[in-house]
């Protein structure tokens, strides 16, 4: 493997656009938020073609497969074409419906919740997290 062919994950991760700056990157895999076959990873970790990455960005969970390597950062449409994105669709639904939740925010000068604001409130927080058959 010659010195060209060498790649860092975080560099990678920066490279493919999952990740905003390569910093960002360095201390997603110093926190763990990067696994390589359920394996913690370091940021110099050379990636190799086949891999297959487990990413968590905050609520976001990313499966991704290394198709081309990806030096420098490029336009985004050359950038998903040096990756597979193996992402189950359940994951990907629920990261999307989180955005649709509804807004639990009280208007400013509405004053202290009465009883049954209270009440309405907790219906809606617990109707989120049932669980649908």
């Amino acid at each position: 493997m010659g010195e060209t062919e060498k790649l860092r994950i975080d560099k990678y991760l920066w490279a493919i656009r999952l990740f905003k700056t390569r910093s960002l990157a360095t201390d997603a895999c110093k926190a763990g938020r990067v696994k390589l076959k359920g394996q913690n990873i370091k940021p110099s970790a050379i990636v190799k073609i086949g891999d297959v990455y487990q990413v968590s960005k905050g609520i976001e969970k990313k499966v991704i497969e290394v198709v081309d390597f990806s030096y420098n950062r490029t336009d985004s449409p050359t950038a998903l074409t040096k990756y597979k994105d193996l992402t189950p669709v359940e994951e990907t639904h629920a990261f999307k419906s989180a955005f649709h939740a509804p807004s639990l925010k009280r208007d400013r000068g509405a004053g202290r919740p009465t009883k049954k604001d209270r009440r309405e409130t907790d219906g809606l927080i617990s109707g989120m997290f049932e669980e649908e058959d």
